[in-house]
């Protein structure tokens, strides 16, 4: 098959783009910036990431698009990158829908990227794709959590405003995904469990959502396979726990002698100096993955204490370097 990977340069991306590969697809990676990803097998073709151009001509008779295209939220939000994280969102999938319209031959399948934060800040019952609670409208939360919220739900209506008859399109509601290569989330906070900074962050009692790599591509090829799949899906394992769990099972795992709880102002101030923001860490993201474990999807690692164990595992031989193996324990191909 040939599968179009626009934004394929970051984690995710690469991950994918690795796994389709050595598949023997016809991988091509769109990016801003293709110079520096000169020595990846799989093609690197340049586009702008929000007007028509010779990139378009990829998405005629590619099989399946998956846009992962956006500006990092790694950063603060300031004026500047509000705007940035927002546009770069916004247009990328304007381009590929206006792309995938005009195709003669267009892709039986775009899969667009999202995000679990589109869901409330909640702590009294899970938000699934059914009956959960979309964000921005809650009581006393950070005036960044409401701007996150406007991103995801902006995005989202990028990809409904186009009436694309022979494409079916899948929204990916993605928690955070953990792999064991270098700078990605699970890699930070196994850093900080390390130095003895793996505490608790606040009160604790926020949920985390997260979904195991391996089981990220499982769920992409999952509804790769399974054509009565459209709209959102929530890409999140089934055991959300709380952030003073989550961190706990997380220094054991990785035999962390001690560990200093962290109060939100210690919080504020280390995100200033590392130029990020306190939101991954505070904000209650309690997502379940209902649409894919009833349409038969199970999960690898459906528990933190599995995953992390076998995150760990793999962090250690490889000490952060990037790879990515997918178990085969079961007959899942995609379908040509």
């Amino acid at each position: 098959m040939k599968i179009i990977i626009p934004g394929g340069t970051g984690q995710i991306g690469r991950i994918l783009a690795k796994h389709f590969y050595q598949q023997q697809h016809d991988v091509v990676v769109l990016s801003r910036r293709p110079s520096n990803l000169s020595q990846t097998p799989w093609r690197i073709v340049h586009w702008d990431g929000e007007t028509l151009g010779p990139w378009a001509n990829e998405i005629d008779n590619a099989d399946i698009v998956i846009n992962l295209a956006g500006y990092s939220v790694n950063c603060r939000y300031n004026k500047k990158n509000r705007r940035l994280i927002k546009q770069s969102r916004v247009r990328s999938t304007e381009a590929i829908g206006r792309a995938i319209a005009q195709a003669v031959n267009p892709p039986e399948l775009w899969l667009q990227a999202g995000t679990a934060t589109i869901y409330a800040h909640r702590y009294d019952a899970a938000n699934d794709e059914l009956t959960g609670i979309l964000g921005g409208q809650e009581d006393q939360v950070p005036n960044t959590w409401q701007f996150s919220t406007d991103v995801a739900q902006s995005w989202e209506a990028a990809v409904n405003k186009f009436n694309l008859p022979h494409t079916r399109t899948v929204i990916m509601r993605a928690a955070m995904t953990m792999s064991p290569d270098k700078d990605g989330v699970f890699d930070v906070l196994l850093g900080l469990a390390r130095r003895g900074l793996g505490g608790r962050h606040g009160h604790g009692r926020q949920y985390v959502s997260w979904i195991h790599d391996q089981d990220y591509i499982r769920a992409v090829e999952w509804v790769i396979n399974h054509p009565e799949l459209s709209g959102p899906i929530n890409f999140s394992a089934p055991n959300p726990l709380p952030n003073r769990d989550f961190m706990a099972i997380l220094r054991q795992t990785c035999l962390a002698p001690f560990a200093i709880p962290s109060q939100n102002w210690m919080l504020e101030i280390g995100a200033l100096f590392m130029r990020t923001e306190t939101e991954l860490l505070l904000k209650s993201r309690r997502v379940i993955p209902t649409r894919l474990q009833d349409s038969g999807f199970t999960f690898l690692h459906p528990t933190w204490e599995t995953a992390a164990e076998n995150l760990y595992n793999r962090w250690n031989g490889q000490r952060g370097h990037f790879e990515i193996v997918l178990p085969q324990p079961e007959n899942n191909p995609i379908h040509n």
